[in-house]
């Protein structure tokens, strides 16, 4: 299945236990999207598998489903946020593969 999404969320702040987490958002028109045509296996918590590109940044990881907002969350590692120089509150712009 290859369908590339671009995107653009604002950056928010998680507070946790850990540290803080960043995440962006999936809007919603394309999770459900991604919810209704997905059909690979899903992961813990309902996560779908995705190829991600920010900037010159490549990697993969999972997005997952949050309820609160009835969208799928995409967390963006420490290692990326330095390479582009991401910060909460920035809006940023992305593709995303679903990997099968």
């Amino acid at each position: 299945m290859a369908k590339t999404y671009k995107l653009r969320s604002e950056v928010v702040l998680w507070p946790g236990a850990q540290g803080a987490w960043r995440f962006a958002y999936v809007d919603k028109k394309h999770s459900e999207e991604i919810r209704k045509k997905y059909t690979g296996p899903r992961r813990g918590f309902g996560a779908v598998r995705v190829k991600v590109r920010i900037g010159k940044t490549t990697w993969e990881t999972s997005i997952f489903p949050d309820k609160r907002s009835g969208t799928y969350i995409l967390p963006l590692k420490a290692k990326v946020r330095r390479a582009e120089g991401i910060q909460a509150g920035d809006t940023v712009t992305f593709t995303l593969d679903l990997l099968a």
